[in-house]
């Protein structure tokens, strides 16, 4: 499993006071670009390829990485209108093929996933889709699961996580089979968390979830974001 999609394109309302002028993925961090340590990490893991959807303000995206990063190449997919986190991963998913595993990432978020033993527990379960999960600390924030011992996931339940509770971290391991695409059409919005991801349970599509202990910050709101370069740095070794 060496390409990651990213989702890069919302318009980032709730950071627009703190990062005015760029997409949230952009927000800097320490002096650089919250993106490039996403990039960081997973290059650093074995992902080979990035596949960006971006929509706002992608121009400050595109002319600061261009094709490449260190080594891995990076393509991008324009959404010309916002088309919601499932909409997004519709339209990049289209440049691979249909059965291969790829890495889902939130351009907002990092959670510090080991990516082999990710994709090892995603193949011995044969899942569609399996979550990186972590446990809130917040009431009402995440996504929150129910997951049997197997790993097996059997209610998503989005916005109703308590604290202590499982909560879906954002990074994924996935097929195209998970979601739906004769059902949600790639160029209309959809939500991953709202419609794709609880369509495919009902549909029979195996979903599963593995909990991990590292590193989780989401820059979404500004609170967080403000405490992002004292997180990150605890990530030090491979930046």
């Amino acid at each position: 499993m060496t390409t990651a999609i990213v989702l890069a394109g919302g318009l980032g309302t709730r950071l627009r006071d703190a990062v005015p002028d760029l997409p949230k993925p952009m927000a800097p961090i320490n002096g650089r670009p919250f993106l490039e340590f996403l990039f960081e990490y997973w290059r650093t893991q074995g992902v080979e390829r990035f596949i960006l959807s971006v929509g706002y303000r992608c121009d400050a995206i595109i002319d600061y990485f261009g094709e490449n990063y260190r080594g891995a190449m990076i393509e991008y997919v324009l959404e010309q209108t916002p088309l919601g986190t499932g909409g997004g991963v519709l339209l990049a998913a289209r440049n691979i093929s249909a059965g291969e595993r790829f890495l889902l990432l939130n351009g907002d978020t990092f959670f510090a996933v080991d990516l082999e033993q990710l994709k090892c527990f995603a193949q011995r379960n044969d899942a569609d889709c399996c979550f990186s999960l972590f446990r809130s600390n917040e009431e009402g924030r995440y996504m929150a699961l129910e997951v049997a011992d197997d790993g097996r996931i059997e209610s998503l339940q989005s916005g109703k996580g308590g604290i202590g509770s499982l909560a879906n971290g954002g990074v994924y391991c996935l097929r195209r089979s998970a979601l739906l695409e004769e059902q949600f059409t790639p160029n209309a919005k959809w939500s991953l968390e709202d419609d794709i991801f609880p369509a495919a349970l009902t549909a029979g599509r195996r979903l599963t979830g593995i909990e991990f202990q590292g590193t989780f910050i989401d820059i979404g709101i500004p609170d967080d974001y403000a405490r992002a370069a004292q997180v990150l740095n605890q990530e030090a070794a491979w930046i």
